[in-house]
């Protein structure tokens, strides 16, 4: 498996820490995540979560995306300090730490970056083609498509997202600029890519 990244910019209510291994002996309660995966211990990421409500821990098993450095692991507080994202292999899981049962897979297969827009109290999840905003209550926004393949960000500024997308027609990489409120794109830049 992928190093894994801690990132924890948001305030949360829970502890967690990535196990080298599932344990021998399973805790008392274990989630997989998706429920429905198949042979979810190959490359898995196993996660011993303790909520802070004082509920029992728990092992979140997350299933394996892809085994390819370009696709992340590891976990990060969201903008809900309840829940937590865990990805593996780019395959990103919002568990709420008080329910764990309730848990949202991002439709991004995979996620390709995570960013952190904490003045905006966001997440953003950078696909191929376009990037998901995911806030306190869930899913934020999407944006329109940003590229034929492949998104660079250059960074945050005034509320405002950078970045760089590739046109296909075009042969080029071409800038955008997203309002952070909305996911669409700032007055004067580029439309969205059909």
């Amino acid at each position: 498996m992928a190093t894994s990244v801690l990132h924890f910019p948001f305030p949360h209510n829970w502890q967690a820490e990535v196990l080298a291994a599932r344990p021998a002996i399973l805790p008392a309660r274990h989630f997989v995540y998706p429920r429905e995966a198949e042979e979810v211990e190959r490359g898995a990421l196993e996660v011993m979560v303790r909520p802070g409500d004082g509920a029992q821990p728990f092992l979140a098993t997350c299933a394996l995306g892809f085994r390819d450095p370009a696709a992340p692991t590891g976990l990060w507080s969201t903008p809900n300090p309840d829940e937590l994202c865990a990805i593996s292999g780019g395959y990103a899981y919002m568990v709420d730490t008080r329910v764990p049962e309730r848990f949202t897979m991002i439709s991004y297969r995979p996620v390709l970056q995570v960013l952190s827009a904490v003045a905006q109290g966001l997440m953003l999840f950078v696909g191929h083609h376009s990037i998901l905003a995911w806030g306190a209550q869930g899913q934020a926004w999407e944006s329109a498509k940003l590229s034929d393949e492949g998104i660079t960000i250059r960074g945050f500024a005034n509320g405002q997202l950078h970045g760089l997308g590739w046109e296909m027609v075009a042969d080029r990489e071409m800038p955008f600029t997203l309002d952070l409120r909305t996911g669409r794109r700032a007055a004067g830049t580029a439309g969205a890519l059909p």
